[in-house]
């Protein structure tokens, strides 16, 4: 994205728009926000990892975009509000919204501790659900977009996945109810359910298998395509291809759509 670059609608079919993408420091949030600032949009960028933050900033900002980094945890419930403030005050209203942010805790579900139930609602649910009600003022004024990234865990949970499969299906819910005031209101709500990705979370799960099988990385990686049954792992960047297209002009007949990108991991109906 230089200031040479096409502006066309169909190059850039975000221009003038202001998105705001929450677990924007790193891995599917970061790609995510990179390419809608290709595709036109200005960015405001949350996450808890100011440093981290800055460098996404940097990198749009580089490549001819506006990005403004806002750190903030949005486990806390007065944070969406204030992420809003800030971003209407930035940029002067917001037509896009992607909840990306929330990791949930895996593990022997005996093993798993209140606080650990807890802390994965409050960012990744809560926080959805906090942010969708404080932007939706803007979202209905300019007719915009809210996508909420939940995962297939959320239709196919495991024993190790209890508090992330739970959370993901509550996303996928509340993704269902809001889209039918969304389609009162002027507003484009649907999730996107990303399979496996190559993550750093993904990374690490992949040297704790290659340690324990006495294989390598890229072994582990192969076995985990054919065990499930894949075409391949995806990458951060395939989830921000489907999420620019989704809130671009030609994604804007999805509505209450709950998207599984998973390379065909998920088999039920």
């Amino acid at each position: 994205m230089s200031p040479s670059s096409p502006t066309s609608a169909a190059t850039r079919p975000l221009v003038g728009k202001v998105a705001l993408v929450t677990g924007a420091s790193r891995g599917i949030g970061r790609a995510i926000a990179v390419r809608l600032a290709h595709d036109g949009a200005v960015l405001a960028l949350a996450a808890r990892d100011a440093k981290l933050l800055r460098e996404v900033a940097d990198e749009i900002r580089a490549a001819g975009g506006r990005a403004e980094p806002i750190t903030l945890d949005l486990r806390k419930p007065e944070t969406a509000g204030q992420l809003v403030s800030a971003a209407l005050r930035a940029f002067g209203g917001i037509d896009i919204v992607v909840n990306n942010a929330g990791a949930t805790k895996r593990g022997d579900f005996f093993k798993l501790t209140d606080a650990d139930w807890a802390d994965g609602y409050a960012l990744k649910l809560f926080g959805a659900v906090r942010l969708a009600r404080e932007s939706w003022p803007s979202l209905k004024e300019r007719r915009g977009s809210l996508l909420n990234i939940a995962g297939v865990g959320g239709r196919t949970p495991g024993p190790d996945f209890t508090i992330g499969g739970s959370v993901n299906a509550a996303v996928l819910a509340f993704t269902k109810a809001i889209a039918d005031v969304g389609v009162r209101d002027g507003v484009q709500v649907n999730a996107v359910n990303p399979g496996y990705i190559r993550t750093a979370r993904l990374q690490a799960r992949l040297e704790a298998a290659a340690k324990d099988a006495g294989v390598n990385v890229d072994q582990a990686a192969q076995r985990m395509v054919v065990s499930n049954q894949i075409v391949r792992l995806g990458e951060p960047e395939d989830v921000a291809n489907l999420v620019a297209f989704i809130v671009s002009p030609a994604g804007r007949f999805l509505q209450g759509s709950l998207i599984d990108l998973d390379g065909g991991q998920t088999k039920s109906l």
